[in-house]
């Protein structure tokens, strides 16, 4: 590993775990309450549609808050800003647990993502600060195996705290989960950004970086790139638990299960990439995963519309959709972040809200479908396809790989 020692002269720097334990907050919680989705309906009496913002918003919640960590992390140093989110997440949290109404629990799932998200946000620029552009796709992809492991099992948990507590129990576990990531963050997470590295312009200018970024295509064509990828997971992450409970009667312990074998194949291609991106480079690892999604899009559609789908098959095509975006997504990141090396924390929080918000928009276009349509999961299969389209179509902005 090539690490630019002049961008962190301070002999402390966060270790790979204490990256991982500020990450995950916002994916664990995002993904653990999934199986528990029909029970809350049941329980706050209520619509699907209106209990899928608690998904909806939370993704929302991600991408705004996103663009302020990005700028205050470029000015004030990466920790301060992980450890006062760490520190909203868990009250978020707690507001989860003790909500009387579903419209409590809304808004105390956007202070988890708001609160969460500082840690994605903070985690990537941590990586940018220590590695040049193909060594943090690595870092980031070993990031992002190590971050995903604990959400895979989040809804496999959630479907079983539900099945034998209730689904307060998940947010329970979440609390005690972030209480101790807090404590970890708080020793562990050193600086990597020195103040002379900082940037000394006021709040409001910082996001002028914003505008210089859109219009660097590199960056315009990676972040779009990754945010459509995400797009289409997060609008499987959202209409998978009507498909599977509602229509395919499924319990929610299984579909935790089957959410296992899905992560598993996100987390090989992430391997693929720590091994193959230093030596390929990002734009070829971004080209090759998007392409694998866009065939298992292609395929779950036409599987759909001929034959119809089951949970086999369901979870099975999309496995390689995963897959692809487990080659694609860190790559891709990387290759945002690393466009303008004078706006890393910009960058990371830009790419990052635009990740997120793409992919709470497919969430609800895809959610308020299945709702209208109610009998078939080709709205939802419709939604991925179209985003794995524009995800390959996005890669055209990149001329060439960023250094």
């Amino acid at each position: 590993m090539q690490v630019l020692q002049e961008q962190n002269p301070s002999p402390k720097r966060p270790t790979l775990a204490i990256l991982v334990v500020i990450t995950m907050g916002s994916a664990l919680a995002m993904n653990i309450i999934l199986p528990s989705l029909p029970a809350i309906q049941e329980s706050f009496k209520t619509d699907y549609a209106t209990v899928q913002l608690t998904l909806t918003l939370f993704l929302a919640g991600l991408a705004i808050a996103q663009l302020i960590y990005g700028p205050l992390s470029d000015r004030y140093g990466r920790r301060p800003i992980a450890l006062i989110g760490l520190g909203l997440f868990i009250i978020g949290t707690t507001a989860c647990l003790l909500a009387p109404s579903i419209e409590t629990m809304i808004m105390g799932r956007i202070l988890q993502a708001v609160g969460g998200c500082a840690g994605v946000v903070i985690g990537r620029a941590m990586v940018r600060d220590l590695y040049d552009t193909d060594q943090a796709a690595v870092m980031i992809a070993y990031l992002t195996m190590a971050v995903v492991v604990v959400p895979t099992l989040g809804p496999m948990l959630g479907g079983y705290l539900e099945e034998w507590y209730s689904w307060t129990a998940s947010f329970v576990f979440i609390l005690i989960m972030n209480i101790v990531f807090f404590i970890a963050a708080f020793f562990k997470a050193h600086e990597t950004l020195p103040p002379p590295k900082r940037h000394k312009a006021h709040f409001l200018e910082m996001f002028g970086s914003f505008n210089q970024l859109f219009r660097n295509p590199t960056f315009a064509g990676y972040a779009c790139q990754v945010s459509f990828c995400t797009a289409a997971f997060f609008a499987f992450l959202g209409g998978s638990p009507y498909v599977m409970i509602n229509l395919m009667g499924s319990s929610p312990a299984k579909l935790g299960l089957y959410f296992v074998y899905v992560s598993v194949f996100y987390i090989i291609g992430n391997f693929g990439t720590a091994k193959l991106a230093k030596k390929v480079g990002v734009l070829n690892m971004a080209r090759l995963g998007t392409l694998i999604a866009l065939l298992g899009g292609g395929i779950l559609l036409i599987t759909d519309l001929m034959i119809g789908l089951n949970p086999i098959t369901f979870f099975g095509i999309m496995s390689l959709i995963a897959l692809g975006n487990g080659f694609c997504i860190s790559s891709g990141m990387a290759g945002a972040i690393g466009a303008d090396p004078h706006r890393v924390g910009a960058a990371a929080g830009l790419a990052g809200s635009m990740q997120v918000g793409f992919g709470a928009a497919s969430t609800y276009i895809a959610g308020s479908l299945l709702a209208y349509y109610k009998v078939t999961s080709v709205p939802l299969i419709s939604v991925m396809f179209a985003c794995c389209v524009l995800a390959m179509l996005s890669l055209l902005l990149v001329q060439k790989p960023s250094s």
